[in-house]
């Protein structure tokens, strides 16, 4: 028994000999440690202003940098205003519900180049220029020709592409071959759209009473495709797009009715407009815009109205 207790007295001294050996070896803390410790929250906190400071001046969709513009915008909102329903332009995919088109393309190229954020509002064709005149847009789409009396409502960028005006008819048309043999029978009836280029080549050909306008193409193939109406003048690359559509029931016959020069639309005096003829100038320059331009253009784009909402 005392030899148990001297056995446990002896355990117990070593237990506590290591005890306080190890506590020796560990350092004692010095007064550095906690002003390390606040300098790391300091930073922290630090990382965290800066980081909300560049989401603040750089928001989400901007699109390219500040060292790579040609004008730097820095990250500016540019409302465009689109009428989602205007193959090849723009338009909603009904399969996947994405917005598309040329005018996306070469905006979003733009504002790569201008260090921008494109901001795409769907808007009715019928009021667009207005619109955009009245500065509830800061730009417009949509393939808007030039011309005089647009000019007064509106500036435009530089132009873009040269679109040709046709005829549409119903496959296998007889009758006419061209605009001014349609014009010569005074039976027919010649279809476009309010408010557009065509309808004011039209009353070039025809009397007013001979022409109907219709508030949307769609409408206008409709009629045409029902025998309502003779023909429709229509933008060709347009045109294209709902021969594509009804192949077997619709063509574009005859040349070229008129060549009319596309343009962005801006309101008067806007500080847009030189900066983005800046930057379509260094896309035809380089390329890019002669690839958009095939890609919605050219004979491999075979979107149809039947695949576009609206």
């Amino acid at each position: 028994m005392k030899k148990n207790r001297i056995i446990i007295t002896l355990a117990i001294t070593i237990l506590l000999v290591l005890a306080a050996c190890q506590n020796a070896s560990q350092p004692t803390p010095v007064d550095e440690e906690p002003e390390q410790e606040e300098s790391v929250i300091e930073e922290t906190l630090e990382s965290s202003e800066e980081t909300a400071e560049e989401q603040a001046t750089d928001p989400e969709g901007c699109l390219g940098s500040a060292d790579a513009a040609l004008v730097d915008l820095n990250c500016r909102e540019i409302k465009i205003a689109v009428e989602n329903a205007y193959l090849p332009f723009n338009y909603i995919e009904l399969d996947t519900g994405e917005p598309g088109g040329w005018d996306y393309d070469t905006w979003n190229e733009i504002c790569t180049r201008l260090h921008c954020t494109p901001v795409y509002v769907e808007a009715a064709w019928e009021g667009m220029i207005q619109s955009v005149a009245d500065g509830q847009f800061d730009a417009g789409g949509d393939g808007i020709t030039i011309n005089d009396e647009r000019s007064q409502t509106v500036d435009f960028s530089i132009g873009y592409i040269n679109i040709e005006q046709r005829l549409l008819v119903r496959k296998g048309e007889t009758r006419f071959d061209s605009i001014e043999a349609l014009a010569a029978d005074e039976t027919l009836i010649l279809g476009t759209q309010s408010g557009t280029t065509n309808y004011e080549t039209a009353v070039n050909y025809l009397p007013e009473d001979r022409i109907k306008a219709f508030e949307l193409m769609p409408f206008a193939i409709q009629a045409l495709l029902s025998s309502d109406i003779d023909a429709v003048i229509i933008d060709e690359v347009v045109g294209l797009g709902y021969q594509g559509e009804d192949a077997d029931q619709i063509e574009l016959i005859g040349p070229s009715i008129s060549s009319d020069e596309l343009a962005f639309i801006f309101p008067k005096g806007s500080d847009l407009i030189e900066p983005v003829n800046e930057a379509l100038r260094s896309m035809m320059a380089d390329g890019s815009l002669e690839a958009i331009n095939l890609k919605f253009f050219g004979p491999d784009f075979n979107l149809t109205y039947d695949d576009i909402e609206g």
